[in-house]
């Protein structure tokens, strides 16, 4: 299954509330009320500029974006009905460094630079909703387990050649469960007997 625009909306028809997007231009297609870079591959992609070129601009947006990190993990409830000061000044200092001056830097960074003008939004969206991720980790270690699979016994078989759908189901449900911090086999009996 690839990342495709068109495989998005044909699994999922109805708009997500918010996209967390590697930001590829078919995952920012995607029909949602908001979208999110992920941080994670932002950082990743700015260490390498970071260790390839000693870029300045790279180690303070770096830093500025870890700050950002941190924030969230200090937010409380409250802090999203009335933002905290700190939300402002983040937003006012990745306005400055998106503004600079990218003439003199590597094509393949001012391109990032580019992209984080065009989807200025989208970077800091984290900040002011409860429930959108920085990154999507999550959902990235959820398909870990279908890849494990495929790789360890190359694919699925069975007779009506319906193991990856079984497989995704019961995977599907176990980690759920798990999420919800309920029993897995308690839930497993469940789904047996209905």
């Amino acid at each position: 299954m690839t990342l495709g625009h068109q495989v998005i909306e044909e699994y999922f028809p109805n708009s997500f509330i918010c996209y967390v997007s590697d930001c590829w231009a078919s995952q920012l297609k995607t029909a949602a009320q908001g979208h999110q870079l992920c941080l994670a591959h932002l950082l990743r992609e700015l260490l390498n500029f970071e260790k390839a070129l000693d870029n300045a601009w790279c180690i303070r947006m770096n830093e500025l974006l870890h700050r950002a990190l941190a924030l969230k993990k200090s937010l409380t409830p409250e802090d999203y009905n009335h933002p905290p000061e700190e939300i402002l000044t983040l937003n006012k200092e990745l306005d400055g460094l998106l503004k600079v001056d990218t003439s003199v830097f590597h094509p393949k960074l001012q391109a990032l630079v580019k992209r984080l003008v065009k989807q200025r939004e989208s970077v800091f969206r984290f900040l002011t909703h409860p429930d959108i991720p920085p990154d999507n980790n999550a959902s990235e270690r959820a398909i870990r387990n279908v890849k494990v699979k495929t790789k360890v016994s190359g694919q699925f078989r069975n007779v009506e050649g319906k193991g990856a759908d079984r497989f995704a189901r019961l995977r599907s449900v176990i980690d759920t469960t798990v999420k919800n911090g309920r029993e897995v086999y308690t839930a497993l009996q469940t789904l047996a007997t209905c």
